[in-house]
């Protein structure tokens, strides 16, 4: 018999081997959703989309009862008549909050007629949290006595923001590097999933970037994979025991 392949990506898996996997126990299903957007100059579009993929990845795997479904890579960033917020920016992609928040409910609920009881929303961007807690709200109320249940712990995208800034502080990174988006904090975040990603040499030896650049109240020219690391870890830790506490609970 051939042997399921050691991996916890939905994708990487056939049919068969999904369907097995969840027999013999992975009934947590996570989905990740990042987002297509301008982080500045120095940072690659997708860069939600590679760094919720990772952490999602670490999360399954410390969980060990995990699968994780394929990114959703296309949320809404904006308008585009006229273009606001990223979408002033080329390569950022928008879709209107319906189409955004069908899109998770319908993923949803096909990973529920497959057997998973615990369908995990992550969001690795904060302009479509609130979407993301509508959705679930409407699947626990249309779910309610199946057996199935659908969250977003608060503590995956809190500490990726808030909580990473507060680490930051504490090893001696000022407020007017870590900024809010492209900043010090977003940028070693993602060398520390993805460096290949950032335009380190590019961005070491440039200017301080302002808001028509992108970057939002911060200086990401200090930016390193150490510092990311300090995030990532706490993320992911984070995050698992949310998913431990919420799943036990039940």
């Amino acid at each position: 018999m051939a042997q399921t392949p050691s991996t916890v990506q939905l994708e990487e898996l056939t049919w068969t081997e999904l369907r097995d996997e969840i027999h013999s126990g992975k009934t947590t299903i996570i989905i990740p959703i990042g987002g297509t957007e301008q982080s500045g100059p120095d940072v690659a579009l997708g860069k939600h989309n590679a760094r919720v993929k990772v952490l999602s990845q670490r999360i399954a795997q410390g969980l060990g009862n995990a699968i994780v479904a394929p990114v959703i890579a296309y949320v809404p960033e904006g308008g585009y008549a006229p273009a606001t917020s990223h979408m002033r920016f080329p390569g950022t992609i928008t879709v209107p909050d319906d189409a955004f928040e069908k899109t998770l409910a319908s993923a949803a609920n096909s990973f529920k007629v497959h057997g998973f009881t615990n369908i995990v929303f992550l969001g690795d961007h904060g302009g479509y949290q609130n979407g993301i807690k509508r959705v679930v709200a409407q699947l626990n109320k249309t779910w309610a006595g199946s057996g199935a249940r659908a969250f977003v712990p608060p503590e995956y995208y809190g500490t990726s923001s808030d909580g990473y800034s507060q680490i930051l502080r504490q090893h001696g990174v000022s407020d007017a590097e870590i900024g809010t988006h492209a900043g010090l904090a977003d940028t070693s975040l993602q060398l520390a999933v993805e460096p290949r990603m950032v335009r380190l040499e590019h961005l070491r030896s440039g200017p301080k970037l302002g808001p028509a650049d992108g970057v939002y109240g911060g200086d990401p020219r200090h930016s390193s994979v150490e510092l990311g690391r300090l995030g990532i870890d706490a993320i992911v830790s984070r995050t698992i025991d949310a998913i431990r506490k919420e799943t036990a609970s039940r």
